[in-house]
Formats: structure tokens, C-alpha cells, sequence
């Protein structure tokens, strides 16, 4: 005979009661709102930030009469998608480069890794699917939150990090002004990706994830030349120091390889040694000139103030040249602030596209690691409101960028 409780119930019914309250007590012992929040945060500040910026794209689309879809997937977006639907033999004829000119070796100016990984992943349901522009901008978002998962990762080994210093570092990359590219058809998300877990594999001494992400990195952007740099001085120290055996040898032999070998592919393809640097030259008027152009155009747009845009993007160049010097003072790890100079030097040395120059510097993200620490030691109120101010003005910058502004960034 059960016995029965004050209420009635049978005591023999209780048991499960029990087990279910422990099970859940179990399950937020092993999984405390704090350690969700570790786990999800770099990925939640990356996605609402970016969101933000979206809706303040929406807006300004909507003041222009511009659509949100076209202009994410406009300029460069555009030979990207192509070249995805039917490799680089099949480019409509109406793509053309900055003159205007159309060759058969002009799409080879575009690195394969981005449209190659949307290729696949429309692919994955067949014909009918997804489709190439939502498998574009998926793609662009997935690499954006892998990027973000690697700045916090970077923000907790750098001299006087901390997991805050992570996130905020997260925060700031998010929040730069051209950084409505990272959720656009264009291959910047992809490369940082890439290139902030090489460098997390730098400093964590894991050689060959350095070695293979820098690789990988190399066939997304040319920019990937200021990545094999620092990887592979990094590399040259470890050997010469005899630390960590044969992983250091491993990594720096695969680093080069995907850089190098489109490289050489487009000169076999083009009949000539330089043949992807002279695409460059013939189709955008893009060579490297010391910075000569750049010195000549952000004096000419402080001189007659032609546009936000123009004059936004020398404070922004002189912002970053300030960051540099600072990183360095601050003895940020040297192969960040290598990976950072590089990325300057190709984007400020170089003498075409200057109105690209504020997006070409956002894989420079290494540069915000001082503003990162400095905010990480201020009382949270100032960091969390320094950071909107931040998130709001690279918002309207970047929707600008690709709304009110008529020419390419």
C-alpha cells in the first residue's frame, strides 16, 4: 500500500520529480550563465553589431532609393558572384575593369578563395537552392564570427590581455568604419579569418595552424603577402632558437604556398612572370609608388574638402599610421604589428583606388589592440559608451560608403 503526502500525491510518483530537478540542476552546474556567455559572446557582439549596422544600411538605402540587396553585393561583389556561378573562363562580357577594358585574363585580378568556398556552398542543396547571393553573404558572415572568435582569442595572449580585452578588441573590429564590407560579397570577412587564427596560431607556438590558415589566406587576397611576412619571421625566429622541433619548419614551408601558387598560375595563364601585377596596373592603374599617391591625394582632399568620404579616409589613414607608432611604443607582440605594417604598407603604398584605401585597411585589425587594452582598464560605463559612439558612426560610414557615395570602394 503507497503512502500519500499532505497533498495527496503518491509518495512512489515523487522519484521522477526529483531526478528531473537534480538533471536540471546538473545541467547549470556544467553550464553556469557565465560560461554560455563565454562561449557565445564574440559571436553575439559580432552578429548585433553588425546588425545594427545593417538596419542603419536599410535606412540610409531607403533615403537613397538604393536597394539594401544590390548595394552588398555591388562592385567587386559582383566579379566575386560571377566568377563562383562559372569559374573565371565564364564572367559575363559586361564586367569590366576601372577603364572600362575587357580582356579574358581580367577576372584573374580576383583571388579564387572566396567565390570558390560560395561555389561550394551553394552547391551543397543542388540546383534551386540557396542560391550564389544568399551563399555569398553567408558565407560572408560565417567567416566574420570565426574572425571574432580569433580577436578574443588573440585579446586573452597579448601582453596585458584579458578575456574583456578579447571582446572589446571583437567590439572594435566590428564597429570600424568600412566594416559593412565584412557583411557584403566581397572577401574581406574570409581573409581576416584567416588571417587573425595564423596569428593565433603564431603566438600559441602551433606552427602548423600558422602555417595553414596563411596558406589558405594567400589564395583569398593579395594582402596575404603582409601575413606570410610575419609568419614567416616568426618562423625564422623560432628555428633559429631551435623551439618547438620540426612544427616551425612544417608551418613555414606551407605558408607561402597559396599566395605563391596563384601567383604563378596567373603568370603561366597571362605569358608573363608578373602577370597578376600587371592586371592590376592595366585594369585598375594599381602599382606600388612608395605612397606618392596617397601623400598627393590626401592633400589635395584636405585642400578642397570634395567629400565625407574622401576626407574621412585621410583622418582614417592618419588614425592608423598613429596606432601603428603606438603599438609598437607599446610593445604589442612584434608579429601583430608586423602583419600591420605590411597590410599598410601595401594599401598606402600603392597608387590606385584611393577611395578603397579606408576597406583595404580593415584586415589591419592587429592595429586596434592598444585601443582594445586601453578601454579593457576604464570603468565599463566608459568603455561601453565609447564603444557605441563608435558603433553608430561606423555604421553611418560604411552605409554611406556603399549608398551615397557613387564611385568604388
Amino acid at each position: 500500500m503507497s503512502a500519500t503526502d499532505v497533498t495527496g500525491a503518491d509518495t512512489e510518483t515523487a522519484p521522477p520529480r526529483v531526478t528531473e530537478r537534480r538533471l536540471i540542476d546538473t545541467v547549470r552546474a556544467r553550464w553556469p550563465a557565465r560560461r554560455i556567455w563565454t562561449l557565445l559572446a564574440p559571436a553575439l557582439i559580432f552578429l548585433g553589431i553588425r546588425e545594427f549596422g545593417l538596419l542603419v544600411l536599410t535606412w540610409m538605402a531607403a533615403a537613397t532609393g538604393r536597394s539594401v540587396t544590390e548595394a552588398l553585393r555591388s562592385w567587386d561583389g559582383q566579379w566575386f558572384l560571377a566568377i563562383a556561378e562559372s569559374g573565371y573562363e565564364g564572367v559575363p562580357a559586361g564586367l569590366v575593369d576601372a577603364f572600362g577594358n575587357r580582356s579574358a585574363e581580367t577576372p584573374l585580378a580576383f583571388f579564387p578563395g572566396y567565390p570558390m568556398v560560395v561555389r561550394w556552398f551553394a552547391a551543397i542543396d543542388g540546383d534551386g537552392g540557396i542560391g550564389l547571393v544568399t551563399a555569398a553573404f553567408t558565407v560572408t558572415i560565417a567567416f566574420g564570427v570565426a574572425c571574432a572568435y580569433a580577436l578574443a582569442r588573440l585579446g586573452r595572449h597579448i601582453r596585458g590581455g584579458s578575456p574583456r580585452t578579447g571582446l572589446i578588441l571583437v567590439a572594435l573590429f566590428a564597429a570600424s568604419p568600412m566594416s559593412i564590407v565584412l557583411v557584403m560579397a566581397y572577401s574581406e570577412a574570409m581573409f581576416c579569418a584567416l588571417a587573425a587564427w595564423s596569428l593565433v596560431g603564431v603566438l600559441e607556438r602551433r606552427w602548423v595552424l600558422a602555417g595553414v590558415c596563411c596558406a589558405a589566406a594567400g589564395l583569398v587576397r593579395s594582402t596575404g603577402a603582409a601575413l606570410v611576412l610575419a609568419v614567416g619571421l616568426a618562423v625564422i625566429v623560432a628555428v633559429v632558437r631551435r623551439r618547438d622541433g620540426w612544427r616551425p619548419w612544417v608551418g613555414g614551408v606551407i605558408a607561402p604556398v597559396g599566395l605563391l601558387g596563384y601567383l604563378a598560375w596567373v603568370g603561366v595563364r597571362t605569358g608573363e612572370w608578373n602577370g597578376w601585377f600587371g592586371l592590376q596596373e592595366r585594369g585598375w592603374g594599381t602599382g606600388f609608388d612608395g605612397g606618392v599617391a596617397t601623400v598627393t591625394f590626401s592633400l589635395e582632399a584636405l585642400a578642397d574638402a570634395r567629400s565625407v568620404l574622401e576626407v574621412t579616409t585621410v583622418g582614417l589613414i592618419v588614425v592608423a599610421l598613429v596606432l601603428l607608432v603606438v603599438g609598437f611604443k607599446r610593445r604589442v607582440e612584434w608579429p601583430l604589428m608586423v602583419y600591420a605594417a605590411g597590410v599598410l604598407v601595401m594599401d598606402l603604398g600603392s597608387n590606385g583606388l584611393m577611395n578603397s584605401k579606408a576597406r583595404l585597411m580593415v584586415p589591419a585589425f592587429t592595429l586596434l589592440i592598444p585601443v582594445a587594452t586601453a578601454l579593457a582598464k576604464r570603468k565599463p560605463s566608459t568603455a561601453v559608451l565609447t564603444l557605441c559612439a563608435l558603433v553608430v558612426a561606423g555604421s553611418w560610414f560604411g552605409a554611406y560608403s556603399i549608398t551615397s557615395w557613387g564611385y568604388a570602394i
